[in-house]
Order: structure tokens, then C-alpha cells, then sequence
């Protein structure tokens, strides 16, 4: 619809969406159609918050009580569109290496998976510390954006985040401004990213909800799904010396690897773990009842990697209680 010699403004209100039209006659038609069809708050729901679990407050699950010490939970309802339980979910957070679900969605959204990438000084293993998870690409190695997010994912490849910030923004300062962006797309307005990998900086944070929103996002890709779902994966690496190599990565997560015992209350699909000494133990999960319904669970900040599962145990064994 256009209109000539008119001024048209839409105002998008925090407590849910409106439409303001201004500027035409009071005496026209186009006036009378606007106030009658318009001037309404029906668009409310169905323009943004009609799939997502909303809530503006936490949300407790009778009979359950987390664990105090954690930073943050969440267990989210996604047949239902329900927050069926709620700790800290609006605080700002260190998320650590659960970033790179968004450098993953960033990624599948703006590159082809069979690009093939050059791995440069930067992206390379040895420029990390010791202490931090890496894949083990070395400089003008070349593999597919495909394998490096399943190294991403799975094996939570640090040096495999900046190789793909640089192959898809150009450099990882120009990535940064695109994730942000997606963030601000998503309505995770309680997230600010300076590094694609989540290694600490004290201006990198999220929330427990904002992380849902964008998980949730993230598991509407077929990529996505196949990967935080595989078993384990192996990359063909061509070295710079045209040398051919095999990474093989698994998945960091205890559920997946049989180092913790699985929930009995609904099955585990697949998601990613985090970890620095500042975020403490962090995992986002997206698993499914005997139903078909699918939950995403979100705990951060434990202090072991024991507690992050005994309680996300805990909160997912809490899901036939609510059917």
C-alpha cells in the first residue's frame, strides 16, 4: 500500500507491538479504515512473541527447588511456547563457550557449508593458550565451513570460531558487529559478543533467556540439528604443504560422550557446553519427551562440571511432571 503526499510512522512498543498511522486527514476514508482496522493491539502476539515462551519474571516448578549456587536456569517449553521454569533468567551473564551457537547460526546464515576456508596465523591452534580448547588447525590448512562447525560444536575448536569469523565477516571485528546484529534481531537484548568463541572478556555476556532465544533459533537449521546431534565427525584437513589429514571431533558434552547418566525424563538430542573460570560450567540442551515435545534446558554458572550435570538432570527429570 502507498500512500502520496502522506507520512506514515510505525512505533514498536516494549509491551507488545502496536500500529500508529499519522498524518492523513481527519475527514478521509483512508482515516475511518486506519482507526477502525489499525488502531488495535490484535497484531500483539502474532507479530513477534506468538512461537517464543515468553515470561518477565522467573518461574518456578512446585516441588522443585535448583541449586542456589548456579548463576542461572531455565527449562523452556517449545511445543507449548511455555517458561516452565525460571532462575536468574534475566541477569547478565558470562556465557563462554555457549557463544558459538551463535557464531554457528551467524555462520550457516551467511556462508555456504562447502565453502572452503584458508585457516590464517590467527585462526591456527598455537595462537591460543594452553589451556584453551582448540581443534588443532595450523596455518594455511584448508577445510569446508561445514567441518569447522562441526569442530565448533562439537569439539568447541576455538581457533575453529575465528577461522570462521574471518572466512564469513572478513575479519573477526566485522563478524562481531554481524552476530551482534542477529542478537538484536532476535530480541536478545541482554547479550553483547566481542569474540566469537567466548573466551572472557568482561564486556562478552548474555542471559539465560536471551541464550534460549537464540538456541531456539539456531535448532530451526537442518545443519544446526545434524551437528549438535552427531556422535562425532571427522574433517579431511589439506595442510599448506598440500599434505591431506583427518581431525576427528566428539562432542564435549558429558550426556553425549556416556560420562554422565542420561535424564530419565526426556531424551537428550544434542546442544553445547561451556566453560571458563569466570562463567563457571554452562550447557544448553534441546531435548524431546516420549510425546515428541521438545524442551530447551539452560544451566550456567556451576561450579563443576558434577553440579552443572546432577542439576540439569534434575530439571529435565522434571518434564513428565508438567505434561
Amino acid at each position: 500500500m502507498k500512500y502520496t503526499g502522506k507520512k506514515t510512522s510505525l512505533i514498536l512498543c516494549a509491551a507488545g507491538i502496536s500500529l500508529l498511522i499519522s498524518g492523513c486527514g481527519a475527514g478521509s476514508a483512508v482515516t475511518s479504515f486506519e482507526k477502525e482496522n489499525y488502531n488495535k493491539s490484535i497484531y500483539e502476539a502474532e507479530l513477534f512473541a506468538e512461537d517464543l515462551c515468553v515470561t518477565d519474571s522467573d518461574v518456578s516448578i512446585s516441588g522443585f527447588e535448583g541449586d542456589s549456587s548456579l548463576h542461572a536456569e531455565g527449562l523452556f517449553d517449545l511445543t507449548d511456547h511455555t517458561v516452565e521454569y525460571g532462575y536468574n533468567l534475566f541477569e547478565r551473564l558470562y556465557p563462554a563457550s555457549t557463544t558459538k551457537i551463535l557464531t554457528a547460526l551467524v555462520a550457516i546464515k551467511n556462508s555456504d557449508m562447502d565453502d572452503v576456508v584458508t585457516v590464517s596465523r590467527n585462526a591456527a591452534a598455537s595462537s591460543f593458550g594452553w589451556e584453551d580448547q582448540v581443534c588443532g588447525l595450523q596455518e594455511g590448512d584448508q577445510l569446508t565451513m561445514r567441518d569447522l562447525l562441526y569442530g565448533l560444536l562439537l569439539w568447541s575448536g576455538n581457533d575453529n570460531a575465528v577461522a570462521i569469523a574471518e572466512h564469513v565477516g572478513g575479519d573477526v571485528d566485522t563478524f562481531m558487529e554481524m552476530v551482534n546484529d542477529q542478537a538484536a534481531e532476535l530480541m536478545a537484548t541482554g547479550t553483547h559478543f566481542v569474540t566469537p568463541n567466548g573466551l572472557h572478556d568482561p564486556d562478552h555476556y548474555t542471559t539465560a533467556y536471551d541464550l534460549y532465544l537464540i538456541f531456539n533459533e539456531c535448532i530451526k537449521h537442518e545443519e544446526f540439528m545434524d551437528i549438535i546431534s552427531a556422535s562425532s565427525y571427522t574433517a579431511n584437513v589439506t595442510g599448506a604443504d598440500g599434505t591431506a589429514r583427518q581431525l576427528t571431533w566428539e562432542p564435549t558434552n558429558y550426556y553425549a560422550r556416556g560420562a554422565a547418566a542420561l535424564p530419565e525424563g526426556a531424551t537428550v538430542i544434542g546442544g553445547k557446553t561451556g566453560y571458563t573460570g569466570d562463567a563457571g560450567d554452562c550447557l544448553v540442551l534441546l531435548c524431546e519427551n516420549d510425546s515428541g515435545d521438545q524442551y530447551i534446558s539452560i544451566v550456567m554458572g556451576a561450579a563443576d562440571k558434577p553440579t552443572l550435570y546432577e542439576d540439569m538432570t534434575a530439571l529435565i527429570d522434571q518434564i513428565p511432571s508438567l505434561e
